[in-house]
């Protein structure tokens, strides 16, 4: 969760945080997602997070021990891995809100080290016993949302990028834990049930939009395209059914309606492509104007260099649309 994502995507989808592009790189992101507040209530954020990770967690708990060493998409990393890393970053953010020195320190060591320093703090913890591993992820995640619920209104939470509020690191870190959970269950051959928690990933592909254009070197677009997706396929949790701050939760948008340049579809396909979980060519998408048709082929919702995504067709239709869990 740099910036304001949790999670990096380098050759082969696997996350690795590379400085490669430099500090600047980070900054750049937040410079266009700074603020990723999605619902003035806090608390409603924090129960979408805590039920994202109570989801992943009941997929694991039913796992085999062996399961926990298949291969994800991620190259190199197995479900224990993607579990580690998420417990890691937990673990980081807890200590951004509770010891803002001490945070500070460990993020200099860290990005003062060479690249990978974010495979090596997840291997600390992958070969841990799985059920070990589980309760070290399990604890580290209810011990953020409580100490998140406890931050001063205002505040802002020092980072390995810029600074970010509660709001934004709670954000964060639910689209984290769903992008990851979506690569174990790609390991396990199945597809969760997608819910109206997406929203936050959604909005953060939305707001991410500049900087992807910008971390690919290309022009930034100077107006607001217009985004239409399709929510009511997904199950309701997460949302209240009168809708979100005004909002349907039969249909997303943003922008104005009278944009030259749009995108629309399924919602849950936006949230796999701006994550990179899924290829363009494989979603239901359609995008009207060159620069949005670009974007859906550069879309990231995190932060650092660009990411290589996933390959089209890599993933058996039964994996997209089907099989739910």
């Amino acid at each position: 969760m740099f910036g304001a994502a949790d999670f990096t995507v380098g050759e082969l989808q696997k996350p690795t945080h590379s400085l490669a592009q430099g500090p600047q790189s980070w900054l750049n992101y937040g410079r266009f997602c700074v603020n990723l507040l999605l619902v003035a209530d806090l608390s409603a954020l924090l129960a979408d997070l805590d039920a994202e990770g109570a989801a992943l967690d009941t997929l694991l708990q039913a796992m085999p021990p062996e399961s926990w060493s298949l291969p994800t998409p991620s190259d190199g990393w197995n479900i224990a891995f993607q579990v580690a890393h998420l417990a890691w970053t937990d673990e980081a953010s807890l200590l951004a809100v509770v010891d803002e020195a001490a945070f500070v320190a460990e993020a200099e060591t860290l990005l003062a080290q060479p690249k990978g320093f974010i495979d090596r703090t997840a291997a600390v913890n992958a070969e841990l016993p799985p059920e070990e591993l589980l309760v070290l992820w399990r604890t580290g995640r209810t011990a953020l949302s409580e100490a998140l619920a406890q931050v001063e209104q205002g505040r802002k939470l020092k980072w390995f990028g810029p600074s970010m509020s509660a709001a934004s690191m709670a954000t964060a870190r639910l689209m984290e834990t769903w992008a990851h959970g979506y690569d174990i269950a790609d390991a396990l051959g199945i597809r969760p049930v997608p819910t109206a928690r997406l929203r936050h990933v959604a909005h953060i592909g939305v707001r991410t939009r500049d900087f992807a254009f910008t971390a690919n070197k290309l022009e930034v677009p100077t107006e607001d395209f217009r985004i239409e997706l399709n929510a009511s396929e997904l199950d309701p949790a997460g949302l209240d059914p009168a809708g979100l701050d005004g909002v349907s939760i039969q249909q997303w948008v943003w922008g104005p309606e009278d944009s030259a340049q749009r995108v629309s579809g399924s919602a849950l396909d936006f949230c796999l492509l701006v994550t990179q979980r899924r290829h363009v060519e494989d979603l239901d998408l359609v995008a009207v104007g060159a620069q949005a048709a670009t974007w859906l082929t550069i879309a990231q919702t995190f932060a650092g260099p660009v990411g290589g995504g996933r390959s089209a067709g890599q993933f058996s239709q039964q994996q997209h649309d089907g099989s739910n869990l």
